[in-house]
């Protein structure tokens, strides 16, 4: 088993130099959709001073810049410096919690803020804690029963609601 718990899996999912590549590559088209929709917006000096593009500009300009410096640096990476990023049992941990927590974001403009909540936190607590039913069916309602009171009625902060809300009239 792996230092980290990881579920004994200790081969590399995938290398340094892979990761570099990847995450380099991910911020050069960052940069570059900020570097085109500042030109769209304006990006030059107008009469009156700056056009609404000029200072993202320069900022995507740099994070492509440095995007192509992380990528140059990763192409030149010598094999020996070229080791695991992270281990198969650490990445399946990662996306563990990461996938779940994308699904519920996602879910939050369907079915509303406080099912999807009731669903998530249910979902970590059976599924990860091995809790009971009847303590995760209790936890998960409470919750969203606090936040519920807390966010609409005391500090009256609208939070996304969906159709289950609209049925038990807490529009």
């Amino acid at each position: 088993m792996s230092a980290a718990g990881g579920g004994g899996e200790e081969r590399p999912a995938f290398s340094q130099k892979s990761a570099e590549l990847v995450v380099g590559a991910l911020f050069l088209v960052f940069g570059a959709i900020v570097v085109f929709d500042s030109v769209r917006l304006g990006s030059t000096w107008g009469a009156d001073g700056p056009k609404p593009g000029y200072f993202p500009f320069y900022v995507g300009l740099l994070v492509c810049i440095a995007a192509l410096i992380n990528l140059v640096a990763a192409l030149r990476m010598k094999p020996e410096h070229n080791k695991g990023f992270v281990e198969v049992g650490q990445l399946r941990m990662v996306l563990t919690v990461l996938i779940p927590t994308a699904i519920y974001a996602a879910l939050v403009g369907w079915i509303g803020i406080y099912v999807s909540s009731f669903v998530f936190i249910g979902f970590f607590m059976r599924w990860l804690g091995k809790y009971a039913w009847w303590k995760t069916v209790l936890v998960s309602l409470a919750t969203m029963v606090a936040f519920y009171l807390v966010f609409e009625i005391w500090f009256q902060v609208p939070l996304p609601k969906g159709p289950l809300e609209s049925l038990l009239g807490l529009n």
